[in-house]
């Protein structure tokens, strides 16, 4: 049986990722599929892998991601925040170099909701004086 050695929860927008790490290879999986057939773009790809390499541990452990909600851009970034934490899980020396990046900080902006009255969340339906 695999034990989890790390587990994170990241987010970012309206995406969450649940991150297990595991003893392994470098193995990273994404909604059971390969992290580059997952994410396409490799810059997006590349961004889950940050904090691994920021910590040099490329090659020690499989990374299991399970992520909903919003879109690629946004799934990608609360990857990189659940690897993190999971990373300072595992050993907390990692800590310094995550948190110097900034890769331990949520990203908090999100989309303004749209209000009433209005035609979108600060967009005001066109005015006609007469």
């Amino acid at each position: 049986m695999l034990k989890n050695i790390g587990i994170g929860t990241g987010r970012r927008k309206t995406a969450v990722a649940r991150v297990y790490l595991r003893e392994g290879t470098g193995k990273i999986e994404v909604n059971g599929k390969k992290l580059e057939e997952y994410f396409l773009i490799s810059e997006q790809a590349l961004i889950v892998r940050r904090p691994l390499m920021v910590t040099s541990n490329e090659n020690k452990f499989d990374v299991l991601i399970t992520v909903y909600g919003g879109g690629l851009n946004g799934q990608a970034g609360a990857c990189l925040h659940g690897l993190s934490r999971a990373l300072t899980q595992v050993d907390q020396s990692n800590y310094a170099s995550l948190k110097a990046n900034g890769y331990l900080t949520r990203d908090s902006r999100m989309v303004e909701r749209k209000k009433y009255g209005q035609r979108g969340a600060r967009r005001r339906f066109q005015f006609s004086k007469r």
